[in-house]
């Protein structure tokens, strides 16, 4: 089912981006891009992942997907925002399993560490994936939240 997705990297994953963006945009997602536009070695990626988290949790895009050279800095900065949910994934199982059981709405991606077939492998996964609201899940999301108060 097509969703509006929010996209953003630093100079460390602009190529993995924008294969990515493409290809969510050929599978009839719709797509906000958050930047970086162009290459600039000396850009920061909070600059462009902490907007895509704030959209991300205020409701403004369904998910998000950030990319840096690791993943790792855009994991930490996206998690400092209210309502986002954000983890570093590098395999199937967790995007599929981040969404289903821990509200997962937001993926981030090494531009330098994973190449394009994996990470569409991974964004199949966690667009296709939908968050199954079971008791304990419920639970476990609810002491989550209580840390943001």
């Amino acid at each position: 089912m097509p969703m509006t997705l929010g996209i953003a990297t630093d100079h460390g994953g602009i190529e993995l981006k924008q294969q990515l963006q493409q290809y969510l945009e050929e599978q009839g997602h719709t797509v906000r891009d958050f930047g970086a536009f162009d290459y600039d070695a000396q850009d920061d990626f909070p600059d462009f992942v902490v907007p895509l988290a704030r959209a991300v949790g205020s409701g403004e895009v369904e998910r998000g997907v950030a990319v840096c050279g690791s993943g790792v800095g855009a994991s930490i900065a996206a998690n400092k925002i209210k309502n986002v949910r954000a983890c570093l994934i590098n395999e199937t199982y967790s995007a599929r399993q981040g969404v289903e059981h821990d509200d997962m709405n937001m993926i981030c991606l090494g531009g330098r560490v994973i190449g394009i077939a994996l990470a569409k492998e991974l964004l199949d996964n966690f667009v296709g994936a939908q968050y199954q609201a079971l008791p304990r899940q419920l639970r476990r999301m609810g002491k989550i939240a209580d840390l943001e108060k």
